[in-house]
């Protein structure tokens, strides 16, 4: 257990880990919250699940309820269906395999902003739906809430489809085919179930899908969407660094020694040479460093905090 855990805080750690920091809350988040159901069920307890839970990180279709749980236009797209470990799976997987595309191109913070940015978008498109279109409309009544990264995913592919639409994958018993291709297939299936049991997933995949694409779109001309998502980002990285740096320092022969024992350690580079390569490597992706930044970059990865 302690090495899983290691292991854990290892990928967590280590520089341009977001979109593998996006799968580990997703399945951290879908594990508790089974554990906790599974709890409460065999309690007797469901409905408080299903009042106080659920309700509460599930995107409701009235933009009334929304309007009184805001947070709900993030939350959702951290969780999954507690029945359906499937739902999560294939949610992981894609995201993972377009993610890795993405990230080679536009870098692991411009991912973290667009899988923020189709989750939000995805949510606003199944509001928008659900409050004006007669037909949604409807069947507002009969809809629990909405939940799953789907959108986000479908944000992530799109993207990285429009980024690189000739990058090939290969598929089991088809061969290597283009990304585009895939990303044609994920929009027109979504919109021609966008009238079935799953039509709210299915607008939010729709409005995840068109975030992507403008993401990039707008990206190639210079705008930049996710600029907000960094300054946040930035900010409680910049929080979590001070508090790293704060420490105790004591005088007699404790202080003597351990300003000893600091005299023969290798000079470490400073943590704002360390935010620029990680900048960089946002933008340039890891290989677009130079030898000498992978080498800092290396030095740093052996710090002992």
């Amino acid at each position: 257990m302690n090495s899983f855990i290691s292991d854990l805080k290892y990928t967590w750690n280590k520089p341009g880990s977001g979109l593998l920091r996006l799968i580990i809350i997703n399945v951290v988040v879908y594990v508790c919250m089974s554990i906790l159901m599974l709890v409460l069920k065999l309690s007797g307890f469901q409905d408080f699940y299903n009042l106080y839970i659920f309700d509460n990180v599930a995107l409701p279709p009235s933009i009334y309820a929304v309007a009184h749980k805001p947070w709900t236009l993030i939350t959702y797209f951290f969780v999954h269906s507690m029945s359906d470990f499937f739902h999560i799976l294939f949610n992981m997987l894609v995201m993972y395999w377009f993610g890795v595309i993405f990230t080679e191109f536009l870098g692991d913070k411009k991912l973290v902003a667009l899988y923020f940015l189709g989750g939000i978008a995805g949510g606003l498109a199944y509001i928008f739906m659900f409050n004006v279109v007669p037909f949604y409309k409807e069947q507002a009544d009969m809809v629990s809430g909405l939940i799953g990264a789907s959108a986000c995913v479908y944000a992530i592919v799109v993207g990285a489809a429009t980024i690189a639409p000739e990058y090939k994958i290969n598929l089991l018993f088809v061969g290597p085919v283009r990304i585009k291709y895939l990303a044609a297939v994920y929009i027109f299936l979504s919109l021609i179930q966008s009238a079935g049991s799953n039509a709210g997933g299915e607008i939010a995949h729709l409005g995840g899908a068109l975030m992507g694409f403008g993401y990039v779109a707008l990206l190639k001309k210079g705008t930049d969407l996710g600029k907000p998502m960094y300054a946040v980002s930035n900010f409680f990285g910049n929080i979590m660094n001070s508090k790293r740096k704060l420490k105790v320092v004591r005088g007699g022969k404790k202080g003597k020694a351990a300003a000893k024992a600091e005299k023969n350690v290798p000079h470490q580079p400073s943590q704002d040479s360390i935010d620029e390569i990680l900048d960089k490597i946002s933008v340039k992706g890891y290989e677009g460093l130079t030898q000498e930044e992978k080498e800092i970059l290396f030095k740093a990865s052996q710090r002992k905090h």
